[in-house]
């Protein structure tokens, strides 16, 4: 089996500190402990920053492709996802998501929307597939149940009809996913851009129902 874990991150220059792509090694990491006895479940990581994405330009070509023509970092992605048996999407809050996850979540919404509504009986490839969402950004605990709307409701707006993958919840209070908060934020002398750190026990605690979430799904298909 295999799990792919999309690091939405757009920030070129924070390399493998980038937060989206630790929480993405994170998860790969518990993934790994959790299942190290019971089966060997493949964990790949995919890094937005690292794809040429392009927007789409709803011109239809996509209804008899099944790809964008115009788009193969898409295409590679979308193939991909389709074979995975789970997602995991880790976002950012950059008002509201990151560009290229915004492009990305576009494109298969688009290819579902218009064989969908020309078929009703059509189901996405991505159909019922297990998804968990994170989010994250520059907000301490009080701060981040404001990223919810803005973050976690866009992804999963995107994923809900007309591709109805299957949205793992972290509990009964937090359905569309959960947000992890910052630790401190802190400006440093001769750099314009601030420090966040982050407490990664902390982290881990607040993902693992998630992620224990997402494995019984794949277990029970």
């Amino acid at each position: 089996m295999t799990i792919v874990c999309i690091s939405a991150s757009n920030i070129k220059h924070a390399g493998q500190n980038s937060t989206s792509l630790k929480t993405c090694n994170l998860i790969k990491e518990m993934v790994n402990t959790k299942t190290a006895k019971d089966k060997n479940i493949d964990v790949e990581i995919i890094s937005l920053v690292d794809y040429e994405l392009k927007p789409c330009i709803g011109c239809g070509t996509c209804f008899k492709q099944e790809c964008c023509i115009y788009d193969s970092a898409f295409n590679q992605i979308y193939d991909t996802l389709t074979k995975a048996n789970a997602l995991f999407i880790v976002s950012a809050h950059y008002a509201p998501i990151p560009s290229k996850l915004s492009m990305l979540l576009e494109k298969i919404e688009q290819l579902a929307f218009l064989k969908r509504f020309n078929d009703e009986d059509y189901r996405s490839p991505l159909f019922r597939k297990p998804v968990g969402i994170i989010g994250h950004g520059g907000g301490t605990e009080e701060i981040i149940k404001y990223y919810k709307e803005p973050v976690l409701d866009s992804i999963w707006n995107a994923l809900s009809y007309p591709v109805e993958m299957s949205i793992i919840k972290l509990n009964n209070e937090h359905k569309n996913g959960v947000i992890i908060p910052v630790k401190s934020v802190k400006k440093v002398e001769g750099s314009i851009f601030p420090i966040q750190e982050y407490d990664w026990t902390d982290i881990e605690h607040r993902l693992t129902p998630l992620v224990n979430n997402v494995l019984e799904k794949i277990s029970n298909d």
